[in-house]
């Protein structure tokens, strides 16, 4: 029964580790780039230039 303890603690701290990674990318990310730039959809605008549709 060892195991599982361990194995589930162990599965806490890595799902602790990846909240705080994620978090701090979030932040880091939220004062690099402006809301704007973030919420922007240049890859969006290129494909509808090049798309040529035919009826």
């Amino acid at each position: 029964m060892q195991i599982w303890d361990f194995a589930e603690y162990a599965a806490w701290a890595l799902s602790a580790l990846l909240g705080i990674y994620i978090v701090t990318d979030w932040l880091k990310t939220d004062s690099r780039y402006s809301e704007e730039e973030l919420t922007s959809s240049r890859e969006g605008q290129l494909e509808a230039i090049t798309e040529q549709h035919e009826l």
